[in-house]
């Protein structure tokens, strides 16, 4: 019989359970997705309901299963989310999406109330991002969802609400109230006082690291982890050393823990902020939607060749092709890529019949992806570039991408991470001395340099 953490790891497409053992390997490991449901604004939504009885379903699995005896709990899931429950601790609302657009009379009134709104955004170390502003959420919940507002006990972070449906502790946790929230006064290290002055205190529990746990039926159970601050735990545990880690998936998400100086005005429009570490330490983070683009590119490629959409897994780095392209067409550059919230990639500005195959096209939609990623890294550098930077995630294992990402950053090391489920091995990680006494040291990572 094996000691093993079971980790849920929730992302907005795969729904994952693994377990590690006591030497930080995935012993088990299933995955599942839900459709997306409609919420009461007929807009779509995670399925919640079904989501939190497949979580007590493969808890319970994993815990009949004779081969293990598990001796930690914790959870890795996306932010910007909230859920709301009444007083018996039962969900009262559907998981509103983070991409539902805020109403911009309610916006105005906010800022009437609060603003400036640059002084604000500063404050709370983020960019105005509407609803993935998860604070923006409960202000618009009162408004505009008055009786769900008036039969709410607790509004949770979505990491915690997981945690909440094993644990029945509602609780509050640094890296999901300090990542883009509007919630948090990084000036003071506080919440906000506008969530007091609109008496949200269903938002306002007191923050724990995630290194707390809770014994419930023998079985520590961790608080939950903001995902993006997960994939970073791994690194901080075994790397002392300056390094920047690009985390990609949906959102490609750079991250300098080693940055504590202030936010600029331009850095905030470019969807540059700062966010709470694991232990409450400030770190800065960019983002892009890369992950989704490429989600979307690729139908739109794999249908104007009419080739498979799983047929750009075998294009190989090609530098000739790369040479072709830099001759024939104008390339985007990092100094004169947009950056903002959502921003379109420059790929999506070009014709598609200038190219002769879909290596060709792939290569230039990577080429001007690379460079709106060069610009969104290099935002969390600050005043000294990193020695090392590292890659984990999707992107990590696309050979263009990562070569490209190597040339543009030449006087630093570039490797390739193929640590196996790094968000879910934060999660591990946070809790290891409840439930390990292992080490995990740095050959686990599995670092591969690019040249």
């Amino acid at each position: 019989m094996q000691n093993i953490c079971v980790v849920f790891d929730i992302g907005k497409t795969n729904k994952k359970i693994l377990a590690f053992n006591e030497s930080y390997e995935v012993v088990y490991e299933k995955q599942t997705s839900f459709p997306e449901i409609l919420d009461d604004d007929g807009e779509a939504c995670d399925d919640l309901f079904s989501l939190t009885n497949w979580l007590k379903s493969e808890f319970e699995q994993v815990k009949n299963n004779p081969q293990f005896s598990i001796k930690g709990l914790n959870f890795s899931g996306y932010g910007a989310s909230l859920v709301h429950l009444d007083h018996q601790g039962n969900p009262i609302a559907p998981l509103y999406n983070y991409l539902k657009a805020f109403p911009k009379e309610l916006k105005k009134t906010f800022e009437e109330k609060y603003g400036p709104l640059n002084e604000f955004f500063s404050n709370t170390a983020s960019p105005d991002l509407g609803m993935l502003n998860s604070g923006m959420q409960l202000y618009w919940l009162k408004y505009k969802k008055t009786e769900v507002f008036k039969n709410t006990k607790y509004s949770l972070h979505f990491p915690q609400y997981l945690s909440f449906v094993f644990s029945q502790i509602p609780q509050s946790e640094f890296t999901s109230v300090g990542c883009h929230t509007a919630m948090w006064d990084f000036t003071k290290q506080a919440y906000h006082q506008w969530l007091h002055a609109e008496h949200l205190e269903s938002g306002l529990l007191s923050s724990v690291s995630a290194k707390q746990a809770i014994v419930k039926d023998g079985i520590p159970i961790g608080p939950g982890i903001h995902d993006s601050s997960s994939a970073l735990v791994p690194y901080l545990k075994t790397i002392k050393e300056p390094f920047v880690l690009i985390s990609t998936g949906t959102w490609c998400i750079s991250i300098n823990p080693f940055n504590e100086e202030p936010l600029s005005q331009r850095e905030l429009e470019s969807d540059c902020l700062n966010f709470l570490s694991y232990e409450g330490k400030s770190v800065r983070a960019s983002r892009l939607f890369s992950g989704n683009e490429h989600e979307r590119q690729i139908k739109h490629l794999s249908s104007y060749f009419e080739v498979d959409s799983e047929y750009y897994k075998n294009v190989k780095f090609d530098y000739k092709i790369i040479q072709i392209l830099r001759k024939t067409h104008v390339q985007a550059t990092p100094d004169k890529t947009d950056l903002g919230q959502l921003r379109e990639c420059p790929f999506v500005e070009r014709n598609l019949n200038q190219f002769k195959s879909f290596e060709q096209a792939y290569h230039q939609f990577i080429m001007d992806l690379v460079a709106q990623q060069v610009a969104s890294t290099k935002l969390v550098f600050g005043k000294n570039t990193p020695k090392k930077i590292f890659v984990d995630g999707g992107f990590s294992k696309n050979p263009i991408f990562m070569n490209l990402l190597s040339e543009a950053f030449f006087n630093s090391e570039v490797y390739a991470s193929e640590v196996a489920q790094a968000s879910a091995l934060g999660a591990a990680l946070v809790i290891s001395e409840k439930w390990s006494t292992n080490s995990f040291d740095v050959s686990k990572l599995k670092l591969n340099r690019f040249l």
